[in-house]
């Protein structure tokens, strides 16, 4: 294989947003009919790697070869002509749109400017029989659950006869029987010649699919080598690096136990057909900070937006909060059973935009300052001032829109909205990801104070150094279970991925 000139080269790619540099001068290249994995942590840089290689990221330095051949593609259709269609990992399908107008989105079959609906469909059949899915093609792909819409993605894909498909986690929504069919199409692919570019967190499929395996940290290469070569325990020690060292301004270890503030007990948490967490059970007292770990996929934030009521009832399981049963309805009981969420996108759903401080400061606890539907908009503006004040918020003035501000100062702003409600439990998703380091140090600092004032905080970071940092205990997910838990002195960074990847060393 290795005497093979390589479908595609990817030469020196670096990409920054803004002041974050997400990929480093990376380098690697993808032979004929091989699967090559490429591994690393949240956050590595595989991703917008792709979408380079397929050309949904056009704003880089470095080059590409494409069948040897110096490209430089400024769409994904362009790259596909060259030869690269990728399966990204956010399905890229029309919802109101039927199957087959998804399979050919953008150049259909014509005749004489007009669409030719049997040759499509009769196309579109073909496509879906090579991934083992018998349905009609003029069924609207909102009708279907969501393992089926992964696999019309695939199909979508293969339409090109790509020399290099790229699939970003394509097993995250398919049961055991789909993912032997995707295998199976897989080892169809690489018998023709097509390279695989296989992007997986769940250690069982790099060991069943890689030939050779890439690992990227910190959006850097690390290493390429055989898959042979690299047993499961190197292949965590290279995605960790050196993260094993606890910053030296670790908080101190957390004082006496207070009272379980929450309670979640066999919690199975559901969107359609879809499990997105099975039967999990955890307990988080007053004072005290668990982190809950895992990989792409794990379902940790699932099972934060489920405790919430994001989904609506849960499917299973009890959750008590501060010792009383807490039914799971919607986020309304959420906040008034004394819960917080703060979710991973701030400006999707955790912040309006266009609106003002004040407006922001108190969207979670209107009810509180419209009694009788009225409006009192001096004891918002006075509540948004203390929140400011005790966040440090640095804003010209309370009514300029939040948009407007710095991504630290959104996530004050976001914060303080929720501890505006007055919670018990604060449930945290990503509140350092996208702010300064300056920004984050001022968390963390507030992070302490809530400890001591006796709140409970449940958080989720994709950064391990923080997780080291600020947790008392580390909860682990993977494929929507909890696979470990271990304490602040048992946490380390290579533990930490090995129970993500549901792997054990011993």
């Amino acid at each position: 294989m290795t005497d093979l000139s390589p479908h595609v080269r990817l030469v020196s790619i670096s990409k920054s947003y803004g002041p974050v540099q997400v990929l480093k001068d990376v380098s690697l290249d993808v032979l004929p009919g091989e699967v090559h994995v490429i591994a690393g942590e949240n956050g590595a840089g595989k991703s917008t790697l792709m979408k380079v290689l397929g050309g949904v990221v056009t704003d880089y330095t470095g080059q590409i070869e494409y069948g040897g051949r110096v490209a430089r593609p400024r769409s994904p259709r362009e790259a596909a002509a060259l030869g690269v269609s990728v399966i990204h990992q956010e399905l890229s399908l029309v919802p109101s749109l039927s199957v087959a107008d998804n399979l050919f989105l953008g150049d259909p079959p014509t005749r004489g400017g007009f669409v030719q609906r049997r040759p499509m469909r009769q196309a579109a059949r073909t496509l879906l029989g090579r991934v083992g899915l018998e349905i009609d093609p003029d069924r609207e792909v909102a009708s279907f659950p969501l393992a089926t819409r992964q696999l019309v993605e695939v199909a979508k894909a293969l339409r090109w006869d790509a020399r290099v498909l790229v699939m970003d986690e394509p097993t995250s929504a398919l049961n055991s029987e789909e993912g032997a069919r995707l295998f199976a199409l897989i080892a169809e692919l690489q018998s023709q010649g097509t390279g695989i570019v296989y992007i997986s967190h769940k250690m069982d499929e790099i060991e069943r699919l890689a030939d050779r395996i890439t690992v990227l940290r910190d959006g850097r290469w690390v290493a390429t080598s055989p898959a042979k070569e690299v047993s499961p325990t190197r292949l965590i020690e290279l995605m960790v690096g050196d993260k094993n060292l606890r910053p030296e301004s670790a908080p101190a270890k957390a004082g006496p136990a207070g009272p379980v503030l929450l309670e979640a007990e066999g919690v199975t948490v559901r969107q359609g057909r879809q499990t997105l967490v099975e039967n999990a059970s955890f307990q988080v007292r007053a004072g005290e900070v668990v982190g809950i770990a895992g990989l792409e996929g794990s379902g940790n934030s699932h099972l934060l937006m489920g405790l919430f009521g994001a989904y609506g009832p849960l499917a299973g399981g009890t959750v008590k909060v501060d010792g009383k049963p807490y039914r799971v309805r919607g986020p309304e009981a959420a906040i008034r059973a004394g819960l917080a969420l703060l979710t991973n996108d701030r400006k999707g759903s955790g912040l309006v935009l266009p609106l003002s401080i004040v407006a922001n400061s108190t969207l979670a606890s209107l009810r509180r300052y419209s009694p009788g539907g009225w409006r009192k908009p001096r004891q918002e503006v006075s509540a948004a001032k203390a929140q400011a004040q005790a966040f440090g918020l640095r804003a010209a003035t309370l009514e300029m829109p939040v948009g407007d501000l710095s991504g630290g100062n959104q996530q004050k702003v976001a914060l303080a909205k929720w501890m505006e409600t007055q919670p018990r439990v604060l449930l945290l998703d990503e509140p350092t990801r996208g702010i300064d380091i300056g920004a984050k140090r001022e968390i963390y600092a507030l992070m302490e104070e809530w400890k001591a004032a006796g709140r409970a905080i449940v958080i989720i970071t994709s950064e391990l150094p923080e997780l080291l940092l600020l947790a008392d205990r580390i909860l682990v997910m993977h494929r929507g279970r909890m696979t470990a838990e271990m304490s602040r002195d048992e946490a380390t960074a290579e533990r930490v991925i090995q129970a993500a990847m549901n792997y054990d060393v011993r």
